[in-house]
């Protein structure tokens, strides 16, 4: 519930200190006098945006709080999972500075206004005219069923599996998507692999044919330079080789007089096996050069291929060649893949789908139990309020899909008279119509979930006479169970507060401000007479104003 409730520097107020108290609390005042600006700054705590213009005075900043006690609202995870302080008392304050920055608290810590909206709703309800509109809103019909029917478990549930219906849904779309585009490009990556396939790629293959083709080109100098090399190292006429060994057979010869000796015919030995060991290597390597016209145009022919090929692909090299031709292939092999990965996933989906569909139907069975204790109640409450020919219907169409809130499509349909067929709120419900209606379902809510704080703003409009009186008694009745803060201009209705506030102007050097305050006994009989006989207080407008009170 809301205890106090401070404002200071807003619109026309200076500075505002509230008081409530638990039940009923009636908030009365001359038309203009300012309740819509309490419920203005008010709104700030609940998140709502706000601009310089609220501010009185320009060079102070505003501030809102309020007091709330949340020890019967369950809160504790909200608390945690925003890293609040829990407490049986929270507060909530809204501060606009003069240069427009906004900042919110929760228990003196720092919070975003998302943070201050979403606990905000969870402890102040305002209900407004506007809020009467949404009676015909199909969305709000629904919402109001699954608050009744006691929803909340197997619609999370729902939603779970709704979530896993939409991935997988999405998921399915785009790999079919995906694979179609794909299969389109598959004669084109299958052609381009088969040529790179084909052409037997090798990794370095340029650079080896470019090398052997070099040989084969010049194949005539290399076979004369070996020629020239072998005929200077074993001609007939002066022969390196033979000359190395005869020297060897020379210093063998004396070996035995000089101690140097040995060393040098060891060496001159290595020479002589080097030397022949050049020579053998340089014959070989002459055998193998020859001059091939048909090799060198089969060399030519290859590396054109190898070439052409880089150039087609962009690439500088045949092992990128080879990467590309790989890629082609994974390609190809993943396309052909797809088809298996399709239909493991269309099972997956199925299977997601009955799921889902169970769980729709758990649904709409709790939903559906719970129409006929929604049409009592609230024709109960509108006999109490003067409509006894009138009826709610509750009308329950299945969708042909799913939607994030099940496949249920609720209306409401309403008829004040007996001999007027039931029809969508919005166009056959009068403003005090809507107004009671909206009151028989608040009431029906209550029993339903803890409500928060309710604010009724002007509840009672299009209501008068015997009707408000019966209204009174309702929201009395309401009020056992959830503090409500009931703005009225009725005196029945006024009169059955626990508590009986009054906002009213007043001027100080030269200044006008708003401001709220508590009655006494006396000054509450006196709000009251004026209520229902004007401004002049007389006796009759007296005993009246005492009568509604003993009521």
């Amino acid at each position: 519930m809301l205890v106090k409730l401070t404002i200071s520097n807003y619109a026309l107020i200076s500075k505002l200190d509230v008081e409530f108290h638990t039940g009923l609390n009636s908030v009365t005042g001359e038309t203009g006098a300012g309740k819509s600006i309490i419920l203005g700054a008010l709104g700030l705590i609940l998140g709502n945006r706000a601009d310089l213009s609220v501010l009185k005075n320009q060079d102070e900043k505003c501030i809102v709080e309020g007091i709330f006690e949340v020890g019967n609202y369950h809160l504790q995870s909200f608390f945690k999972k925003n890293d609040l302080d829990y407490d049986k008392v929270a507060i909530l304050r809204r501060e606009i500075t003069p240069s427009g920055k906004s900042r919110a608290f929760v228990n003196d810590t720092p919070v975003n206004l998302k943070t201050l909206r979403e606990l905000g709703l969870k402890l102040i309800d305002i209900h407004s005219q506007h809020q009467n509109l949404e009676l015909g809103n199909r969305k709000f019909q629904l919402h109001l069923v699954d608050t009744v029917a006691g929803t909340e478990k197997v619609l999370n549930e729902y939603r779970e599996k709704y979530s896993r219906f939409i991935t997988l849904k999405n998921d399915l779309e785009k790999l079919i998507e995906k694979s179609e585009k794909e299969r389109a490009d598959l004669d084109y990556w299958q052609f381009q692999f088969n040529q790179l396939e084909e052409a037997g790629l090798k990794e370095a293959e340029p650079e080896e044919l470019e090398a052997e083709l070099e040989q084969l080109t010049h194949a005539e100098e290399i076979k004369s330079a070996f020629s020239e090399v072998q005929q200077l190292l074993d001609d007939e006429s002066f022969s390196v080789i033979q000359n190395l060994k005869e020297s060897g057979r020379k210093l063998e010869s004396i070996q035995g007089y000089v101690a140097e000796v040995p060393g040098l015919a060891e060496r001159l030995q290595s020479s002589f096996l080097e030397i022949k060991d050049i020579f053998d290597e340089v014959e070989r390597l002459a055998g193998k050069v020859e001059h091939d016209p048909a090799r060198i145009e089969l060399v030519n022919d290859r590396l054109n291929l190898l070439y052409s090929l880089q150039q087609k692909h962009n690439v500088a090299t045949a092992g990128e060649l080879i990467e590309l031709k790989n890629s082609f292939d994974e390609k190809i092999n993943q396309v052909t893949g797809y088809d298996q990965e399709i239909e493991s996933l269309k099972t997956e989906f199925e299977n997601s789908r009955l799921r889902l569909e169970e769980k729709a139907d758990e649904l709409s069975r709790i939903r559906k139990k719970s129409f006929e204790l929604i049409e009592k109640a609230v024709r109960k409450d509108l006999q109490q309020l003067g409509m006894p020919k009138s009826k709610l219907e509750v009308v329950h169409e299945p969708l042909p899909g799913y939607t994030p809130v099940g496949k249920d499509a609720v209306s409401f349909l309403f008829s004040s008279n007996a001999d007027m067929p039931a029809d969508e709120i919005s166009k056959i419900a009068s403003g005090g119509e809507m107004s009671r209606l909206m009151l028989a379902i608040k009431n029906l809510l209550r029993t339903s979930k803890a409500l928060p704080t309710v604010i009724f703003d002007e509840i009672d409009t299009g209501v008068s006479g015997e009707i408000s009186l019966k209204m009174g008694n309702i929201l009395k009745e309401f009020s056992i169970s959830t503090q409500i803060i009931n703005i009225t201009h009725l005196p029945q209705i006024a009169a059955r507060g626990n508590a009986h506030f009054m906002v009213y102007k007043y001027e100080q050097n030269g200044k006008t401000y708003t401001s709220i305050r508590q009655l006494n006994g006396k000054e509450r009989v006196e709000e009251l007479a004026k209520m229902v006989g004007g401004e002049n207080l007389t006796d009759t407008t007296l005993k009246a104003a005492e009568e509604l009170l003993k009521q």
